[in-house]
């Protein structure tokens, strides 16, 4: 696992919210930051005071959180996409705001922040609003899927790292019953049960591998998107898999992350397995 943390930035709100989250993060597990500001095009003179001036304001922001972290900057020029996707492939995870400037103030989440959070090699953390609530509960949704083990087990670090309650969620979306048809509704109980007990066990696994965190589970009816939603209003991060069971293989964020990433208002991990060597 790499050794820092980047986290991107462009002056805006969100990136300074962005900064202090992954300064507090890096401070806990003992990581490096990298702060880096992306342009499109190689800034002229004028432009790169600007730079600068953001980039330094960030460190500022970053040692004044956590000033015992290892802080370094880079002005970078490419694509804003690109670029943060190559630094995802050597950093531990990549930490962006919400939404940057320039973009529509109603939107939760940009089309920077979802793009990155798309096609990152590992972890993105998604941060809003203020830093200043705190919980002590790291909430993760799962539903065994490969993706889902890569997401319970960034979850569990960060919820040991930072001393929390880890709380798993598993969403079932309960399909209509009919009353004339008794042999399916019984078939999609025993679906429910099959799926519950699966949840259970392998979370079971996890509590019995980390008994130094403290995990609880629970399964709840209804759409993943609003149970998580709904979760993460008392908890100081959300964390899920870039797609689930029933994502499309082709599909890099699925649909239940990206309604996460539009609909809870908490820090969102966004988890994809890494590849061997990675």
């Amino acid at each position: 696992m790499a050794g820092h943390i980047v986290v991107g930035v462009d002056g805006s709100a969100a990136a300074k919210a962005a900064v202090r989250w992954a300064a507090a993060d890096a401070e806990r597990r003992d990581l490096g930051l990298r702060i880096v500001h992306v342009r499109e095009q190689r800034p002229g003179e004028h432009a790169r005071g600007c730079c600068a001036s953001t980039l330094s304001s960030a460190a500022d922001v970053a040692r004044e959180r956590a000033g015992g972290v290892q802080v370094t900057t880079e002005l970078l020029a490419a694509g804003v996409v690109d670029r943060l996707l190559a630094e995802s492939e050597t950093a531990d995870s990549v930490v962006l705001g919400s939404r940057g400037l320039g973009e529509l103030a109603g939107m939760l989440a940009g089309s920077v922040s979802l793009a990155v959070a798309g096609h990152a090699t590992g972890p993105v953390v998604i941060v809003r609003g203020s830093d200043s609530a705190r919980h002590g509960r790291v909430v993760v949704g799962y539903d065994t899927s490969e993706h889902a083990e890569a997401a319970l087990k960034y979850a569990v670090e960060h919820a040991r790292a930072h001393g929390g309650r880890l709380h798993v969620l598993h969403a079932w979306q309960t399909p209509v019953f009919s009353p004339h048809l008794a042999a399916w509704n019984s078939l999609l109980v025993e679906v429910y049960q099959e799926e519950s007990r699966a949840v259970a066990e392998s979370v079971t696994r996890w509590q019995e591998k980390n008994p130094d965190v403290e995990i609880t589970h629970e399964t709840l009816s209804g759409h993943p998107v609003g149970v998580l939603a709904r979760a993460g209003a008392t908890a100081d991060l959300v964390v899920v898999g870039s797609r689930g069971r029933d994502g499309f293989a082709s599909a890099v964020l699925g649909s239940v992350g990206h309604g996460v990433l539009h609909h809870v208002t908490c820090p969102v991990a966004v988890v994809r397995p890494r590849k061997e060597g990675s």
